[in-house]
Formats: C-alpha cells, sequence, structure tokens
C-alpha cells in the first residue's frame, strides 16, 4: 500500500496551531499548580485588585471584593486544554501518526513542563517526516 502524501502547507498551519495551543496550556498549567499549592497548602485563593491595590490571598469563604484569579486560572486553562486537543487531533490526523502519539501529546496538557518537552519532539517528527518527504519527492 502507498503511503499518502502529506501536504506541507495544513501540516505547518496545524504545527502553529499546536506549538501556540501547547505553549499556553503549558503555561496555564504551571499557574494552576501555583493555584494548587496556595489552596490546598495554605487554604488560600489567589485575588486581584477590590480594597487591595494588586494581587492578594483570601480564603473562598471570606467576601472578598475583587477578582478570583484561582477561578479564572481553572476555567482558563480548561477552555485552553480543550482547544489543546483539538489542536492535538489535527496535527495527529494530518500526520497520520499511531495512537500512541495521540494519547502523548494529550497528556502533555495535563502534567506539569510535559507539554513543552512534548511539543518539541512532535514539533522536530513533523519536520523531519516533511522533509524527508520533500527529499523523497526531489529523487
Amino acid at each position: 500500500m502507498a503511503k499518502r502524501t502529506l501536504d506541507p502547507v495544513a501540516v505547518n498551519k496545524a504545527l502553529w496551531f499546536y506549538r501556540i495551543a501547547s505553549w499556553l496550556t503549558g503555561f496555564f498549567l504551571l499557574l494552576l499548580v501555583v493555584l494548587m499549592v496556595f489552596r490546598y497548602g495554605f487554604s488560600a485563593d489567589i485575588y486581584f485588585g477590590g480594597e487591595h491595590s494588586g494581587f492578594w490571598l483570601g480564603t473562598p469563604r471570606e467576601s472578598a471584593e475583587g477578582i478570583n484569579l484561582s477561578t479564572w486560572i481553572l476555567v482558563v486553562h480548561g477552555w485552553f486544554y480543550v482547544v489543546f486537543l483539538i489542536a492535538d487531533f489535527r496535527l495527529w490526523s494530518l500526520m497520520r501518526w499511531p495512537f500512541f502519539w495521540l494519547v502523548l501529546v494529550a497528556f502533555g496538557g495535563v502534567v506539569p513542563f510535559l507539554s513543552f518537552i512534548v511539543e518539541f519532539f512532535a514539533h522536530r517528527k513533523a519536520v523531519r517526516e516533511l522533509n524527508q518527504q520533500e527529499q523523497q519527492r526531489a529523487s
């Protein structure tokens, strides 16, 4: 069975989309780790503004003025993770990688620092496969 050719334009767009989604998800996952340390280690959420200027810690039970950044970090990371999964699936389907890669990349958004590492290797693998295809086409 002949291997289908990869569309370099679509793959490059998918790589760009995946790279942005991966970095944003990884960044918000690190913020989420900080949030969990404060929430479960010190029983405090992170707030911004209100009667205090800047960032401050308070308990969720207090009637706090200001924006509860802890809640926003949770929500934003969750939505970025959904976008990250879409980017993961798009890249995986265009590159026709084994199912293992889809699962590995998806875990990158839930393990701190792993999204940065997996993004590096997935990007390198995709570029290498595109270059191999171009060399085969040229010869």
